[in-house]
């Protein structure tokens, strides 16, 4: 045989193994994302957070927590954080984080709160007005009977 005969057939050998039948590789595994930790975790240093205990939901209704602009008549006008909670008919702790600087100055804050059982109202908190954007723990709330 040739040299050319040789090269020509190293090369075709070279390409059949480079053409093999065996399917690619699988994709390796994304690496796992970090778990985010229960809890919300340490306040950032843009957040301020409103804390404390919500007493008399009943076990098994959901819990609706929101820290709202409102106007001189009451009315929500902008929602600034909410929380949902289900409550166990304990003691329900609660904490609402928020961006000081989306508290608008010289308006009305308040914290409201309402549970929900059965897809009725149940109970709810009357309204509580929140004067500043500062951190704050506002100890233990009572829930009253809706209206």
């Amino acid at each position: 045989m040739s040299p050319k005969h040789i090269v020509a057939l190293a090369l075709a050998a070279l390409l059949a193994a480079c053409s093999s039948t065996e399917p690619p590789p699988a994709p390796r595994p994304a690496a796992p994302v970090a778990k985010v930790p229960e809890g919300p975790g340490p306040l950032l240093p843009y957040q301020r957070e409103v804390s404390g205990q919500l007493l008399g939901a009943p076990a098994g209704a959901e819990v609706e927590m929101a820290m709202l602009v409102v106007d001189e008549r009451g009315r929500p006008q902008k929602l600034l954080t909410s929380s949902k909670l289900q409550s166990t008919g304990q003691s329900l702790p609660f904490q609402l984080r928020f961006n000081p600087e989306a508290f608008p100055a010289g308006a009305r804050v308040e914290l409201r709160a309402r549970a929900i059982q059965s897809g009725q109202l149940v109970m709810h908190l009357p309204s509580m007005r929140i004067e500043q954007p500062v951190t704050q723990a506002l100890g233990p709330l009572q829930l009253v009977k809706a209206p």
